[in-house]
């Protein structure tokens, strides 16, 4: 353990003195983590194999995912739902329920013999986007402003909304192979989540609302604004981890409640120190994933099924829904088009997949394993080169 933890510590420090000299290359700090994780699990010869089998890496991966969700909840400005709230409901509430629903499908056709549960895990890592394998899109200036706003506010919802699903999902395939009740775990399992949506509601609208009051009254400090964005999702999770409740439900609703009832001037400032925090969870993510690809390599168990669906996964399961859901909007065909197509896969489905890697029996643990590896890597070359070329093509028949 004292091993891995000067290993992962020499390589932040190594990307931390040369960032600025790899982004002039373009070499993103995902990039550097994952070449940096396979190197040192080929030079260790697979011992990461054994710890992503253990308890202590799936608390790590929940923690991660916790952290996730409340800041993409604190990542949206303008509103609720940005400056284009029913363009964003038509993305989150029409789009992303028929993305689950035609990813479950092609799952069913291209990885036969798994269990309906399982698909449905497999489609909630596979849906959800995240800007981490091309963080250009936020930035470029030749993409709609509207379409960055809306792939902003999908991207801090969708893993949020796909997240209890995911729960659920992982609990019923677990107890069908321990030969359980799907049924009794479910249900079992509802109390919880009701249990999650108070906590976490309460706890982020409470502290947001105190914030408020202790904010005008000149008793906090800009430093203690930003500790209070860590306190908050640390204070919701552990809450519902005490009464049983599910953590990514609450951490999430803590994230809305908060980003919702929270008065500053300077939203960005205060959310600095946990934003930070995320980025070096997310870097320990993306330093793992390099490892991941080796041991998906080792096991060698890559189908044309899994190949297939993944490239279906990043373009026909997004682009159809979001074209059928965008049908009666203001929105033009090629930003129709280029909402569909953005829609990159990255550290969300890394720990969403590692999660179930730890929860799932052999073989569907593997199969989620190489989902995971080849959507990943998939996104990287399809969203981080293929972005500035969807956009340059957009900008042209904009300016014709």
């Amino acid at each position: 353990m004292l091993l891995s933890f000067v290993i992962v510590s020499s390589v932040l420090a190594g990307w931390a003195l040369s960032a600025g000299r790899l982004q002039r290359w373009r070499i993103t700090a995902p990039l550097f983590l994952v070449v940096a994780g396979a190197l040192v699990e080929y030079l260790t010869h697979g011992s990461l194999a054994d710890t992503l089998n253990s308890g202590t890496a799936q608390h790590v991966a929940e923690i991660i995912l916790a952290v996730l969700l409340f800041v993409d909840a604190n990542a949206i400005r303008d509103g609720m739902f940005g400056g284009y709230p029913r363009a964003a409901t038509r993305l989150l509430f029409i789009a992303l329920p028929l993305s689950m629903g035609l990813a479950v499908l092609l799952g069913a056709w291209l990885l036969p013999g798994l269990s309906l549960a399982t698909l449905v895990v497999i489609a909630c890592i596979v849906v959800p986007i995240d800007f981490a394998p091309a963080p250009s899109i936020v930035r470029d200036r030749l993409i709609p402003s509207r379409v960055r706003d809306l792939l902003n506010v999908e991207a801090g919802y969708s893993d949020g909304i796909i997240s209890p699903i995911f729960v659920f999902a992982l609990i019923v395939a677990h107890a069908e192979s321990d030969s359980g009740s799907a049924w009794e775990t479910v249900t079992d399992a509802l109390p919880h989540a009701a249990k999650a949506i108070v906590i976490g509601l309460c706890v982020g609208g409470g502290l947001a609302l105190t914030a408020n009051l202790a904010q005008r009254r000149g008793l906090m400090t800009g430093q203690s604004q930003r500790v209070l964005t860590v306190a908050t999702p640390a204070l919701a999770y552990t809450l519902s981890l005490g009464v049983h409740a599910n953590g990514f439900v609450a951490a999430f609703l803590c994230g809305v409640g908060y980003r919702y009832f929270r008065q500053t001037d300077d939203a960005e400032r205060d959310l600095e120190l946990i934003e930070d925090i995320s980025f070096l969870l997310t870097a320990l993510m993306w330093f793992v994933f390099g490892g991941v690809l080796l041991i998906a390599y080792w096991k060698a168990g890559l189908t044309v099924g899994i190949v297939v669906f993944c490239l279906l996964a990043l373009t026909l399961v997004r682009m159809l829904p979001v074209a059928l859901a965008m049908l009666g909007s203001r929105f033009t065909w090629p930003e129709r088009l280029l909402l569909g197509w953005l829609g990159p896969r990255g550290a969300a489905a890394i720990v969403l997949g590692l999660l179930a890697f730890n929860v799932l029996d052999d073989p569907d643990e593997h199969i989620v394993l190489l989902v995971v590896v080849v959507m990943v890597l998939g996104s990287v070359l399809l969203h981080g080169f293929g972005a500035p070329v969807a956009a340059r093509a957009v900008a042209r028949t904009r300016s014709e």
